[in-house]
């Protein structure tokens, strides 16, 4: 019986000139977007690449030789114009605003994340009003900061106040890269600490947070970034004295950071070479803080 039903069947002959959707004309396009797509992304890497050694290549061109004795004195003078004060004020200065923002951004983070209800209008706000301030220029904090730490609070032009202005403008920073930092944690994690027995906040602390860690020291390295290359704000909120705050009252002394020593000494017009050399001090600074959080990164990966 089959073989009747075969033999009367009528098959059907094959059009030559259907295409498949797999072939044809349609591989060829695909093939030819992929190599357009291909030689985009090469070519905008390799500009985004020439802009940065260009930009590095000038700035060690133009501050390499103007790197003199004088430069690294440890008192800053009118003849000298030493960086060194305003470079331990740099630190002195990203030191206290990591310490500020980074405890309260990770904190932040860890609620918006693991405790607050998902859906919850209030994280809807608390998301939509960091992503606002993370667009503001940073004048706008440096005007906040004259008129609430330098005026309200009477902490004058000082340390104090420009830490706390740029713990604050880097606040949403740090606690939007946290938050992704945790998102992006599995929740098979979260649920094999819970099947161990572990608590809430032991999970966190102990599962999250380490697998989070890389992420996390990615959004201190930017906020690291932002507050060592600062000058507006601090213009309002730090002052411009070139000196090393000393005493017990050192919170409260007027600073300079290598920034703002930069821009004093570039509008001035009459040290403009050494400008170009403390920009030098300044890319090496970052660069060497860049690294040292890369090794901790990798280190707490491992662990």
């Amino acid at each position: 019986m089959t073989d009747g039903i075969t033999a009367g069947a009528s098959v059907a002959p094959l059009n030559p000139r259907v295409v498949l959707p797999a072939g044809g004309r349609n591989r060829t396009a695909a093939r030819v977007q992929a190599a357009v797509l291909r030689w985009l992304v090469r070519l905008a890497a390799l500009a985004t690449a020439a802009v940065l050694v260009l930009l590095i290549g000038y700035i060690l061109v133009k501050g390499v030789p103007n790197l003199k004795t004088g430069l690294f004195a440890w008192e800053y003078t009118s003849d000298n114009v030493s960086l060194v004060p305003a470079l331990i004020n740099t630190v002195l200065m990203t030191a206290l605003s990591l310490v500020i923002a980074t405890p309260l951004g990770v904190f932040a983070a860890i609620w918006l994340v693991e405790y607050a209800p998902r859906g919850s209008k209030l994280v809807r706000v608390v998301r939509i009003t960091t992503e606002t301030l993370q667009g503001i220029p940073s004048i706008v904090f440096g005007l906040f900061g004259m008129l609430f730490f330098v005026t309200g609070l009477g902490w004058r032009l000082s340390l104090l106040s420009g830490g706390c202005t740029l713990a604050i403008m880097v606040l949403p920073l740090i606690m939007r890269t946290t938050e992704e930092a945790l998102m992006a944690v599995p929740d098979s994690y979260r649920e094999g600490s819970f099947g161990l027995g572990a608590g809430k906040l032991r999970t966190v602390f102990s599962i999250v947070l380490p697998s989070a860690m890389p992420g996390i020291l990615s959004g201190v390295i930017l906020a690291t970034g932002r507050i060592v290359g600062e000058t507006a704000a601090l213009l309002y909120t730090a002052g411009s004295v070139a000196a090393i705050p000393a005493g017990a009252d050192a919170l409260f002394d007027s600073t300079r950071t290598l920034a703002v020593h930069m821009y004093i000494l570039s509008s001035e017009g009459l040290h403009v070479n050494e400008a170009y050399g403390t920009a030098v001090v300044l890319l090496v600074l970052v660069l060497c803080i860049n690294a040292l959080s890369s090794a901790l990164a990798k280190k707490l990966t491992k662990a």
